[in-house]
């Protein structure tokens, strides 16, 4: 492998890495927004995301590849979708883990993978490999064992991984770039955001600039979170292949189950970590069956060994 392309895959790493790991450390951050609800933090970082990716439309100079979803359809359609699903996802995130849910919401990321399989199947029409359907199956297995478990189903789970694999589909569909993408989305949601806080503080239950500068800026932060380690995985997905972000996409999954388990001590009795123990078979099972089709795919090309690093 060239010396430049290696150094390129090392940078590609790292920034997927950071990336993944500060997806992997927002528990810690959105209980500091309290005692901001769920809803009213969702409109900030909606607002302040759509004044930040405004910004680096500038500074990378995007605002013609803005402009082009503004014209064609077949990309503005699929994005405004996309906002509402990724408005959905943020909103239950939020929720969850202001409300003792981390270690849910970070099932609802390990199961995502395996559901956007089966949405592959539905919607486009994919077939499913023999290790894929048992990946799939030990995976109902384990939301029932969950379900059990928690007494109800692992709802939030569920609509985390739904919502964001159907937002990866569509996103697939629209085929823009990720400044662009994400700054058209949020100008989607933000008339309703903007509306919603507007109401809120009309009627005296708004907590932004109630409880000193320190928590106002920090809500004001909202915009920058969501934008960087979106921009490390922009820079990691242009360097990196797709099998090295499959595997680093489990990192920020872990970190939240792991600062679900040891941070916030939410109960995790035998039953249920039976329940996570085949959510994680099931994705190692996938992922090696994933890693070895696409070195089957491979081995005619003379770029192959570049292409799995």
């Amino acid at each position: 492998m060239p010396e430049s392309l290696g150094s390129e895959s090392r940078r590609g790493l790292a920034y997927g890495i950071s990336a993944y790991v500060m997806w992997g450390l927002f528990p810690l951050y959105w209980p500091l927004l309290q005692p901001a609800g769920a809803l009213e933090i969702l409109g900030h970082r909606i607002l302040w995301s759509l004044a930040t990716m405004g910004v680096l439309l500038l500074i990378w100079r995007r605002q013609a590849a803005f402009r082009q979803i503004l014209r064609t359809p077949g990309q503005r359609w699929p994005l405004a979708f996309a906002a509402l699903l990724i408005t959905f996802n943020w909103a239950t995130y939020i929720w969850g883990v202001n409300n003792g849910r981390v270690v849910e919401t970070a099932l609802g990321y390990f199961i995502s993978p395996l559901l956007t399989v089966v949405l592959g199947v539905v919607v486009l029409g994919e077939r499913l490999r023999r290790l894929q359907w048992a990946a799939l199956s030990l995976t109902a297995l384990a939301i029932v064992i969950l379900a059990v478990d928690y007494g109800r189903l692992p709802w939030v789970a569920l609509v985390l991984a739904c919502s964001f694999g159907s937002y990866g589909l569509l996103k697939k569909q629209a085929d823009v770039g990720g400044i662009e993408s994400l700054a058209f989305e949020t100008l989607c949601a933000a008339p309703v955001a903007a509306g919603f806080l507007i109401w809120l503080t009309a009627q005296g239950q708004a907590d932004f600039a109630q409880h000193g500068v320190w928590h106002m800026l920090l809500i004001a932060t909202t915009g920058l979170i969501t934008a960087v380690p979106l921009i490390c995985f922009g820079e990691a997905a242009n360097r990196v292949s797709m099998v090295s972000l499959g595997l680093m996409q489990y990192l920020a999954p872990t970190i939240q189950f792991l600062l679900g388990v040891l941070w916030f001590h939410e109960a995790m009795p035998g039953s249920r970590l039976a329940g996570f123990a085949l959510v994680w078979t099931a994705l190692i099972l996938f992922t090696a069956e994933s890693i070895n089709h696409r070195r089957l795919q491979l081995a005619r090309s003379p770029y192959a060994a570049e292409a799995l690093v």
